[in-house]
């Protein structure tokens, strides 16, 4: 799989990022409004089978293939689990405890448990100066919104938050195994489709079991709306504005979406929601954010004129495909 080297962003693509980041925000604006009527497997189960179907209906557009051979599948197969079946029913089932914009932003994580899992699982990513400082400052803005409640044992928002973490470290190894099933002929949107689909057939038999969907009253219109909003929405249009960015300006300039989408999950938690936030939250989103911008290297290189990686092409080889803040 070809992915662009770093460069500097055309209006078109900032423009795509600002849509992506409004696409994965809305996603815990929709889980937010689904799961007070939809129980969370039933949720995310519509989402994938949805998102599934639809990106396989546009194929022909889209130019996806059907996956060749017993490894392409069986790849595909542990990226539903481990990227889409997982950490979406983490996350749809913590939000039933938790305000959106707060999951979210313990999502915005993700990209720092990828840079400590692959400095200890591989042998090609290990840690610089500039990116350690960046996940000591992500981690502590992990410990400051987890802390106080992990020392008073804040029950279920306590549990509730340590689910999200989980998704992200799920979505870290996830994007770690991607990086290396480029072998295997899969295009990025070959890989979107597949894992979609995968994650449908790994998840049906829950919520037929679980959920008994059929004994449940009839959602509403705005729950229904929500379930095909972030199926077509923040799951297949996202993955496909996401490989469009990707494609053009690489996978280190659409990481800079992990940074946009928790504030757009705020803001819409609060303008929608009537969602509130607590000052510590914000001040734990910043310093995630401040760690990010150290791993990205934009922020160092902007103060103090230095590289983060003299080589940013190499970065973006190793794609964290279908990788989402989502």
């Amino acid at each position: 799989m070809i992915v662009a080297a770093q460069r500097e962003m055309t209006a078109r693509e900032w423009g795509l990022l600002a849509l992506l980041s409004l696409l994965w925000g809305g996603s815990y604006l929709f889980v937010g409004v689904g799961v007070r009527e939809i129980p969370p497997l039933t949720l995310v189960t519509l989402r994938v089978g949805l998102a599934a179907a639809m990106l396989w209906a546009a194929a022909p557009i889209l130019g996806i293939a059907l996956p060749r051979g017993p490894r392409a599948i069986a790849a595909l197969a542990a990226l539903g689990f481990g990227n889409n079946a997982i950490p979406f029913g983490l996350i749809a089932w913590a939000q039933t405890h938790l305000p959106s914009g707060l999951a979210s932003i313990l999502t915005a994580s993700t990209p720092l448990f990828s840079l400590l899992a692959g400095h200890v699982l591989t042998k090609e990513e290990k840690l610089s100066g500039l990116k350690l400082a960046g996940a000591a400052a992500g981690l502590a803005g992990v410990a400051w919104l987890v802390g106080p409640d992990l020392l008073t044992g804040a029950g279920t928002s306590l549990w509730a938050e340590l689910a999200v973490l989980a998704a992200a470290l799920s979505y870290a190894l996830s994007a770690i195994f991607a990086r290396r099933i480029g072998s295997l002929g899969l295009n990025p949107i070959d890989v979107a489709a597949g894992q979609s689909a995968a994650a449908t057939l790994i998840l049906a038999p829950l919520p037929l079991i679980v959920d008994q969907p059929w004994t449940l009253p009839v959602p509403s219109e705005g729950a229904i709306a929500s379930v095909l909003g972030i199926a077509a929405f923040s799951t297949a249009l996202a993955f496909v504005v996401y490989f469009r960015i990707l494609a053009g300006a690489g996978a280190t300039n659409v990481l800079l979406v992990t940074l946009l989408t928790p504030v757009t999950a705020v803001v819409l938690g609060a303008l929608l929601l009537d969602e509130r936030l607590l000052a510590r939250q914000f001040l734990g989103f910043a310093l995630i954010a401040i760690g990010l911008a150290f791993i990205d290297g934009r922020l160092p290189r902007a103060l103090f004129g230095a590289r983060n990686n003299p080589n940013p092409a190499s970065d973006d080889s190793r794609l964290p495909m279908g990788q989402k803040s989502r």
